[in-house]
C-alpha cells in the first residue's frame, strides 16, 4: 500500500503525544525551520490541513460518534465510494483514523479521543466568532 505524501496526508509526528522528541534548549533548528515555524508548527499545520477538507471533516465528525464502515459513510455523505475511501485512506495515513477488519468489512474509528475535544473546541470558537470565519475572503467556500 502506497502512503499518500501530500501535505494533508503526512503523519503527525511532532505534535503533543507524537513520536518526535522536542529539540534541546539552545539547539539549532532543523533545516528549513525558523523561529516562526518548526517541527511542532509544521505538524500542527499538517493536522489542520488534513481537517480542512469538508469531506474529511464530515468523516471525522461522524467517527466521533462511533466506528463505521465506508459503505455507511457513502450512504450518509452521498458521495461515491471511491471518494470516501480516498479520504478515509488520507485520514488513516495521517494517523487520525484506524480500521478494524471484521470478516469482509472494515470498521473505522478515531485513533485519538482528543479529536472529539478538538471538534468541540472548534464548534465553540465558531459560535464565538459568528460569521467572521465564514465570510473570510481567503478561506470561505
Amino acid at each position: 500500500m502506497a502512503i499518500n505524501t501530500t501535505a494533508a496526508c503526512t503523519p503527525l509526528d511532532g505534535l503533543v503525544g507524537g513520536t518526535k522528541a522536542a529539540p534541546e534548549p539552545g539547539a539549532e533548528p532543523e533545516s528549513g525551520a525558523t523561529s516562526e515555524s518548526g517541527p511542532g508548527l509544521d505538524a500542527a499545520a499538517a493536522l489542520f490541513h488534513s481537517l480542512s477538507d469538508s469531506t474529511r471533516l464530515a468523516i471525522i465528525r461522524r467517527l466521533a460518534h462511533g466506528e463505521t464502515r465506508v459503505a455507511d459513510l457513502v450512504a450518509e455523505l452521498g458521495l461515491a465510494q471511491s471518494t470516501v475511501s480516498a479520504h478515509v485512506a488520507c485520514l488513516r495515513d495521517c494517523g487520525l483514523v484506524d480500521g478494524r477488519p471484521q470478516g469482509r468489512q472494515v470498521f473505522y474509528s478515531l485513533t485519538r479521543p482528543e479529536l472529539r475535544d478538538l471538534l468541540a473546541s472548534a464548534e465553540t470558537l465558531l459560535a464565538a466568532t459568528g460569521s467572521a470565519v465564514a465570510l473570510c475572503p481567503n478561506y470561505a467556500s
